[in-house]
C-alpha cells in the first residue's frame, strides 16, 4: 500500500480540520456522542465516529483512501492531553 502524502501545512491541515467540525460536523454528532473521536477527511467533508481513534480512521480510509485526516474528541477541546495525569481528554 502506498503512503498517502500531506497536502497541507500543519496549519492549513488543523485550520481546514477545526473548522469543518465546528461548522458541519459538529451539530451531526456531538448528542449522545460525548468522548468518542470522529475521524474527519478534510478534503471530502466525510467523517466517521468510533470509542476508537484507529478504528475510526481504518474505517474512513476504507471509503476514502487519500484521506487527508483530522480527529476530534466530540464534547472536548483536544483528543489528547499529555501531562501528569497520563494522556486524557480535556472537557470542552
Amino acid at each position: 500500500m502506498a503512503q498517502r502524502q500531506p497536502r497541507y501545512s500543519m496549519e492549513e491541515h488543523a485550520r481546514r480540520g477545526m473548522d469543518l467540525y465546528a461548522r458541519q460536523i459538529r451539530p451531526q454528532v456531538e448528542a449522545g456522542n460525548k468522548g468518542k473521536i470522529v475521524a474527519i477527511d478534510i478534503d471530502s467533508g466525510a467523517f466517521e465516529v468510533d470509542e476508537e481513534e484507529l478504528t475510526a480512521c481504518e474505517r474512513l480510509l476504507a471509503r476514502y483512501p487519500e484521506a487527508q485526516i483530522w480527529c476530534e474528541r466530540i464534547g472536548y477541546d483536544a483528543v489528547t492531553h499529555y501531562g501528569a495525569r497520563g494522556i486524557v481528554g480535556r472537557p470542552g
